[in-house]
C-alpha cells in the first residue's frame, strides 16, 4: 500500500536529535529551487560556502587550510580521510568511547589499514596519558583519530590534551568534530588539529546531503597516490573545485541551497560564540526542568556537553521507552532513544533552530506522559514549567 502524502501542519515536530535537526522555515524554502551542477552560478554559491566555512573556522588558505566539500554523511567524510590521508604502511589509534569511535574501527577494518584502540568508557573522556605512553611504545601509528563530541552519551572528550600528545609524538590528528562544530568555539591550532570532519545537519543548522573537512593544505597535497577509494578521494575532490569550482559527481544541490542559507543565518545569530550561547541556554533550560521531575543526567556536569543529554529510565514500574516515545511524538516532540550499552537511556539534542521555551515546553510534555504513566512527583516539584499543551 502506498502511504498517504504527508499533509501540511501548523508546524512540523520539534527535532531535540543531535541532526537531522529542526531547521528553520527560510533554510527550507530555499530548497525550493532547482539549480544546474554545473552553472556557473550554482559553483559561485559552492566557492561561497567553501570560503565561509573557513571564515566560521577562523580558517583561512593564507595559512594553509582548506575545506573540502563531500556528497554524503559525516561518515563518508571520515571515511573520506582515512581512505585518502593515511599512507599505505601507515596505522591509526581510534579513541573510543561511544558508538562513533566504534564505527571509526570499523571503517579501518574495512579499508584493511591497521590500527590501535584506546578505549574509556562511555562516562569517562579519552584519556591524553594513556595516549602519551601508547604513541611512545608504538612508532608505528602514524594518525590518531579522537571524536570531539561523542553524541552517544554527550561527553565532551578534551582534544586540546590529546592534540598536546599528538604535535608532541610528531603525529598527525583527525577530528570528528560532527555535532560540536559551529555549536562551540574550536581553536584548530591550539588543538593541533589536521583534520576536522562536520557536517550539513549538525549545529550550522542545515540539511543532510554532504559533510566537510577542514585540512592542513601541505598535508593533503602529501597524500598523493594513497586513496583506496574513486569517490572518497579528498585531494581529487580538492583539485576538482581548484579546477572547474565542481564536484566530481553529482553534487547534492538542494541541501547546498539550503547550507548557503544556513551559513547566513549563522552569521546573523552573531557566529559560533552567539549560537553556542543559545545551545548552552537550551542546556540549562532542559536540566533545570528534568532536574524538577527527578531525572540526573547520566554524565557528571564536568564532561557533559551542551548539544546532547543522555538520561537513565525512570524508576517507574512498567515504564516503556517505545510508549514514552510515541506519546512525545504524538505532542510535536522527537528525542533520540539511548546508545550506551551499560545503561538504559534516552537523549535529548539541544541544538538546531530551538531555543529555551521550546525545551520548556518539552519537559512539560515529559512530565504529563510520565502523569499518565503512574508517576508520582518527588515532593516539592513544580506543577508546570509552560502552560498545558492541547
Amino acid at each position: 500500500m502506498i502511504p498517504a502524502p504527508h499533509l501540511p501542519t501548523a508546524r512540523d515536530p520539534l527535532l531535540f536529535t543531535p541532526g537531522p535537526l529542526t531547521t528553520s522555515l527560510a533554510v527550507k524554502q530555499a530548497m525550493l529551487h532547482d539549480a544546474g551542477s554545473w552553472h556557473f552560478e550554482f559553483n559561485a554559491r559552492v566557492a561561497w560556502i567553501r570560503e565561509e566555512l573557513l571564515r566560521v573556522a577562523g580558517l583561512s588558505r593564507a595559512a594553509g587550510w582548506e575545506v573540502v566539500l563531500l556528497q554524503g554523511s559525516g561518515t563518508f567524510g571520515v571515511e573520506a580521510v582515512f581512505a585518502t590521508c593515511v599512507p599505505p604502511n601507515g596505522k591509526v589509534a581510534v579513541l573510543a568511547n561511544g558508538a562513533y569511535g566504534e564505527r571509526a574501527v570499523q571503517m579501518l577494518v574495512h579499508a584493511r589499514i591497521p590500527y590501535a584502540v584506546l578505549r574509556t568508557p562511555e562516562h569517562v573522556p579519552n584519556d591524553p596519558l594513556a595516549l602519551d605512553q601508547l604513541l611512545a611504545r608504538d612508532p608505528a601509528i602514524t594518525h590518531v583519530c579522537a571524536i570531539h563530541c561523542e553524541t552517544t552519551s554527550g561527553i565532551l572528550n578534551p582534544i586540546h590534551e590529546l592534540g598536546a600528545v599528538v604535535r608532541r609524538h610528531g603525529r598527525t590528528l583527525i577530528v570528528d568534530a560532527m555535532s560540536s562544530f559551529a555549536g562551540m568555539p574550536i581553536d584548530f591550532d591550539a588543538a593541533g588539529i589536521d583534520y576536522l570532519v562536520s557536517s550539513a545537519n549538525k549545529c550550522v543548522e542545515g540539511v543532510p546531503g554532504f559533510s566537510f573537512v577542514f585540512c592542513r593544505r601541505a598535508k593533503l597535497l602529501a597524500c598523493e597516490g594513497w586513496a583506496r577509494s574513486l569517490s572518497l578521494d579528498l585531494l581529487a575532490q580538492l583539485r576538482g573545485f581548484e579546477k572547474n569550482g565542481q564536484f566530481r559527481y553529482t553534487p547534492p544541490t538542494h541541501s547546498l541551497l539550503a547550507f548557503e542559507q544556513a551559513l547566513r543565518e549563522l552569521e546573523l545569530e552573531g557566529g559560533v560564540a552567539a549560537r553556542a550561547a543559545r545551545y548552552r541556554r537550551n542546556h540549562e533550560t532542559l536540566l533545570t526542568g528534568m532536574r524538577t521531575l527527578g531525572f540526573a543526567p547520566y554524565l557528571p556536569a564536568t564532561v557533559q556537553s551542551h548539544i546532547i543529554t543522555a538520561f537513565p529510565f525512570p524508576d517507574l514500574p512498567g515504564f516503556s521507552f517505545d510508549r514514552f516515545y510515541r506519546r512525545l511524538s504524538d505532542l510535536g516532540f522527537i528525542i533520540y532513544p539511548g546508545k550506551l550499552t551499560q545503561a538504559d537511556t534516552f537523549r535529548i539534542g539541544t541544538i538546531g533552530r530551538v531555543f529555551p521555551a521550546d525545551l520548556g515546553q518539552l519537559v512539560h510534555a515529559i512530565r504529563r506522559i510520565l502523569l499518565e504513566m503512574g508517576w508520582t512527583p518527588p515532593a516539592g516539584a513544580a506543577p508546570s514549567l509552560q502552560p498545558a499543551i492541547s
